[in-house]
């Protein structure tokens, strides 16, 4: 069975875009909006170099919403996988009234990629920023990190392990 790190998307691997003074997070609209986060592609290359499959997991409401295409976030999605050495990318499209499986923080996403890769989950880590990830690493039995972009929301759900920086899952994470 292979080992994974799952990865968040916006807040994770690229930095999220702040709207009305810091209150709403939002995702990139497009390319051009899209900027990594610090020190990602090194740490991701490192994970990759450790044995593990990087796979991005990501809610993107926002084409459900109409704020935004689904053109646009497939196209930052393959660029950052490109970019970030990633093996895989699960996307859930709905948002909360939508009530689907695959939405975080349901572990639906989770567990369609531990079929299709092979993954055991228990030797597995999900990196987030927002409660959502951590609540559907904990119900998929992975281990939890928070990046902790001190957003003003409430975390519902205590991680395994809380960073500030990227850099430092290198640290946390064993082989």
């Amino acid at each position: 069975m292979n080992k994974a790190i799952f990865l968040d998307r916006d807040g994770v691997l690229n930095k999220v875009v702040l709207r009305e003074k810091g209150k709403i997070i939002g995702s990139p609209k497009s390319l051009k909006e899209l900027k990594l986060i610090p020190n990602i592609k090194k740490v991701t290359l490192s994970l990759k170099k450790r044995g593990f499959l990087l796979i991005m997991i990501t809610n993107q409401p926002d084409y459900l919403r109409k704020k935004n295409s689904k053109k646009n976030i497939l196209q930052i999605n393959y660029y950052l996988k490109k970019k970030l050495f990633l093996d895989d990318v699960f996307v859930c499209f709905h948002d909360d009234s939508s009530k689907c499986v695959c939405r975080k923080p349901k572990p639906g996403m989770l567990f369609k990629a531990k079929k299709k890769h092979k993954i055991n989950l228990k030797k597995s880590y999900i990196i987030g920023d927002r409660w959502r990830d951590i609540e559907a690493g904990k119900k998929a039995k992975c281990k939890t990190i928070l990046l902790d972009h001190n957003y003003k929301e409430k975390i519902k759900i205590k991680p395994d392990f809380n960073v500030k920086k990227i850099i430092q899952v290198l640290k946390v994470i064993k082989n």
